[in-house]
């Protein structure tokens, strides 16, 4: 991974919004089908995960369980309110009881390459400082670093 393709977080202090950007060595078309296939799900955020529901489409949903092997068990769900190819997904992302986030993903083509920006806005800056400090940025990386390796094994 070059130093380009590194996952930044931008979270300035008092504000209900966080944005990751990334850039892929891959086409926008690709990155959009990947984000938008549920059978990708494991592959990039962790084989743990186990997708029981999704629709990526305007309306449609989404849910999926993450059941590692210590026991500890986590469900995400949320509803796409606007799925527009290639360029940009916004659903809703529900990682707690109650806490929801409206993450608006961005894909910008910049020639064979993509650019990735996902601006998520929380309910109140509490909850997003409390994700912040579940180490969420270190999550983001990782699973960002699983998706690019997946893009490149999606091109060969």
């Amino acid at each position: 991974m070059s130093q380009k393709n590194k996952t930044t977080l931008k979270a300035e202090p008092g504000q209900l919004d966080t944005t990751l950007t990334r850039e892929f060595d891959a086409p926008r078309e690709l990155v959009f089908k990947v984000l938008t296939d549920g059978n990708a799900i494991p592959k990039y955020w962790n084989e743990d995960s186990h997708v029981e529901q999704f629709d990526a489409r305007t309306g449609g949903s989404w849910s999926v369980v993450v059941r590692p092997k210590n026991g500890w068990e986590q469900k995400f769900h949320g509803v796409y309110h606007d799925v527009t190819s290639p360029e940009r997904i916004v659903r809703t992302f529900e990682m707690m009881q109650g806490k929801t986030v409206l993450e608006t993903y961005t894909l910008k083509d910049l020639g064979g390459r993509t650019k990735m920006t996902i601006q998520s806005i929380h309910q109140s800056v509490a909850d997003r400082d409390t994700i912040i400090g579940y180490d969420f940025a270190r999550y983001a990386c990782e699973s960002h670093d699983r998706l690019e390796t997946l893009l490149k094994n999606s091109m060969k």
